[in-house]
C-alpha cells in the first residue's frame, strides 16, 4: 500500500513539474523573441509567424525526422554530398547530447528556439548536487536541491524558479565576457518573461 501511494505521489509531482516546465519554456521563448540579441540560438520568430509559438513548442518528433522549422541532423558517419559545410553546419553536425535520466520520474521537455533548440531535464541529483547545470544544449535542473524543493511547494513561485534556472543557463550559453554581463542578460530575459500577460 505504501509503495502504491509513493508511486502516485511521484506521478502527480511529475505531472506538476512537466506543466511548470512547459510554461517556463514558453515564457523563455517569448523573452528570447523580444530580445534576439540575447539569444544564443539566433533569431527567434514571434508567435503567429510559422506554426505553433513561432516554431517554438515542445518537439515530439524524433531528431531524425524532417519537419518545418526543424533541423535535420545527419546520421553518424554520413556526410552531405556536394554541399560545402559552413561554420554553422559544422555546429549542427556535432552529435546531439544524450539526455541522462537518473530516475524514472525525470521530466524532459525539448523546445525549438529558432533553428536549434534546448532540452530541459528535471531530475534528482541529490541535496548536495548543483542547483542546475548544462551539457551542450541540455539543461539539467536538480529537483532535490533544497531551494527547488522549497519553491515547488508554492505554486506562485514554482514557475518563476524554473524560469530563473533556464534563463540562467541560456545566459551562460551566449558568449559571456563577464559574470556581470550574464546576470544582466538573465535579468532582462526574466523581466520580459513575466512582464506581459501569461501565455494562453
Amino acid at each position: 500500500m505504501e509503495g502504491i501511494l509513493k508511486r502516485l505521489a511521484g506521478h502527480k509531482e511529475k505531472q506538476r513539474a512537466s506543466k511548470a516546465l512547459k510554461e517556463a519554456l514558453q515564457r523563455v521563448h517569448r523573452a528570447l523573441a523580444l530580445n534576439p540579441d540575447l539569444s544564443p540560438f539566433g533569431a527567434i520568430p514571434l508567435a503567429g509567424e510559422g506554426e505553433g509559438m513561432g516554431g517554438a513548442g515542445v518537439v515530439t518528433k524524433k531528431l531524425g525526422q524532417k519537419g518545418e522549422n526543424e533541423v535535420q541532423l545527419p546520421e553518424e558517419g554520413k556526410e552531405d554530398e556536394g554541399v560545402q559545410p559552413s561554420h554553422q553546419q559544422k555546429k549542427i553536425r556535432k552529435k546531439a547530447p544524450r539526455i541522462k535520466r537518473l530516475t524514472p520520474n525525470a521530466v524532459v521537455r525539448r523546445m525549438k528556439f529558432g533553428e536549434t533548440g534546448v532540452s530541459v531535464c528535471i531530475d534528482d541529483f541529490g541535496e548536495d548536487g548543483p542547483e542546475c547545470f548544462t551539457e551542450g544544449t541540455v539543461i539539467y535542473i536538480n529537483q532535490e536541491h533544497p531551494l527547488y524543493q522549497r519553491e515547488a511547494k508554492k505554486s506562485d513561485t514554482y514557475i518563476l524558479n524554473v524560469t530563473r534556472l533556464i534563463t540562467q543557463e541560456i545566459s551562460l550559453m551566449k558568449d559571456t565576457k563577464s559574470p556581470r554581463q550574464a546576470f544582466s542578460r538573465q535579468s532582462k530575459l526574466l523581466r520580459d518573461a513575466f512582464i506581459q500577460n501569461p501565455p494562453s
